[in-house]
């Protein structure tokens, strides 16, 4: 059976060989990968995430372990993307081109799961949600923090050990991988351990960010104009719903703060 490391080291290559294969620089760094068992902790999804939100089995009838990555955005992408209101031409290229990465990772370790015998079930990377409640029925960042690869921040977006810019994947297999976990901190978001901070809410151009909530019709109202009020997005798909801006340069895009150095 493929150990955790093969799995890691089959989304490094995945990942790595990207950029080769669009002939550009690329916008990733190594991707981290976790791994946990199915068990009593995924009950929790429906109350954690969407009422409806599917159970690894409902995926997978033989599921046995939750897959998880996350592939971190380049620091230089992210730069780009903090100065003014709007994102920049290439966080929108990137979010385009992460979203089909995301799929040749998943079926790359499928691939190897397979080969040695062992089922996988897969999801979209995106938009595999309710367009009225704008909660997804499979949420990529609820499942990586029940597998412990990260922590929910105050942006509501999940902070790893590489940080919070980057995309998620997930998947679920019948080879049973154990317990995988890449976090250590109980919170990985400065203002919920209890500490200054605060900068996402202050970064976000429409105010749907508060400490003590997250306004999703006014987040998701602002990814659709971006794409229909930017000249420089026409040649993406209509799907291009991006912002990024409380993600930019904040103390957790590309760590987890709150962890000792």
């Amino acid at each position: 059976m493929p150990s955790i490391d093969d799995l890691r080291k089959t989304a490094a290559n995945c990942v790595a060989a990207e950029p080769g294969r669009l002939g550009s620089a690329g916008w990733w760094q190594p991707p981290l990968l976790a791994a946990a068992p199915v068990d009593s902790r995924f009950d929790q999804l429906p109350r954690m995430a969407a009422a409806d939100h599917l159970h690894p089995t409902d995926l997978l009838p033989t599921a046995r372990s939750v897959i998880v990555f996350f592939i971190p955005f380049h620091p230089q992408l992210v730069k780009d993307n903090q100065p003014g209101q709007r994102p920049c031409r290439n966080w929108g290229l990137a979010y385009v081109q992460t979203n089909e990465l995301i799929g040749r990772v998943s079926l790359a370790v499928r691939d190897l799961l397979a080969a040695a015998g062992f089922a996988s079930g897969l999801t979209p990377a995106t938009h595999n949600f309710d367009p009225v409640r704008l909660m997804a029925r499979w949420s990529h960042k609820h499942l990586a923090h029940l597998v412990n690869l990260g922590r929910f921040g105050v942006h509501h977006l999940l902070i790893t050990p590489a940080g919070c810019t980057g995309r998620l994947g997930s998947l679920v297999t019948e080879a049973e991988l154990g317990e995988h976990p890449l976090i250590q901190t109980a919170e990985a978001c400065l203002l919920k351990a209890g500490q200054p901070c605060g900068k996402c809410i202050e970064a976000c151009p429409v105010d749907a960010l508060t400490e003590d909530g997250f306004d999703r019709s006014r987040c998701w109202q602002r990814l659709n104009e971006n794409y229909r009020v930017l000249d420089y997005f026409a040649d993406l798909p209509e799907s291009t719903d991006v912002c990024g801006k409380c993600t930019a340069l904040m103390p957790c895009s590309f760590k987890n703060p709150v962890a000792k150095s």
